[in-house]
């Protein structure tokens, strides 16, 4: 099978005119040496910490990054509004992902990991949008059908979100560092 970087490219772009953003979303693969900062910065934020808790000092948010960014089971992205950088995702092979494990994973299955940054960015109706974008462009993949995420359970706002996109909730799963909510979205059940 092959990876989201051998079918999808790297940088994409998606234009959200049809909704109330009316913003260009875009995506590109993270470049640690241009994104260490902002993402050390997101990682500590406190929107983010109780979700995440990764507020590690630079030089671990740097190892960490790397290591992620040298899995070949997952690409990370930055995602941008009107090209101003203000997310963080990860997308991953769902059978090479611990979440794997937790339901009747098919190894087309991808799955997302998220942060938006930027505090500004919050409640102003951005995330709806950018999630059907990273959808969409997982989707690219032919052999996909499934989406999955696993969002903290406590995270309500998320988990909407995620609804709004057309994920259903399949049911909780405990996880090494939290209860997750683990969410499915198939092909073709668009919000």
């Amino acid at each position: 099978m092959t990876g989201p970087r051998e079918t999808v490219s790297a940088e994409y772009s998606y234009f959200t005119g049809e909704t109330a953003v009316g913003k260009s979303i875009g995506f590109r693969e993270v470049d640690l040496d241009r994104d260490l900062g902002r993402l050390h910065t997101w990682l500590n934020s406190e929107h983010v910490l109780p979700y995440w808790t990764q507020d590690d000092p630079l030089p671990q948010v740097r190892d960490t990054i790397r290591e992620r960014a040298d899995d070949d089971d997952q690409t990370l992205y930055i995602g941008y509004l009107d090209h101003t950088p203000m997310s963080y995702w990860e997308s991953y092979w769902a059978t090479q992902d611990r979440i794997g494990a937790y339901y009747d994973a098919d190894p087309a299955d991808q799955g997302i990991h998220l942060l938006i940054g930027p505090p500004e960015y919050l409640g102003q109706g951005y995330a709806t949008p950018l999630v059907e974008a990273m959808v969409e462009f997982q989707f690219r993949h032919a052999e996909t059908d499934r989406i999955v995420t696993e969002p903290d359970a406590r995270n309500e706002r998320a988990i909407r979100v995620f609804e709004n996109c057309g994920f259903d909730r399949a049911g909780e799963v405990e996880l090494p560092d939290k209860t997750g909510q683990l969410m499915i979205r198939e092909r073709g059940a668009g919000a």
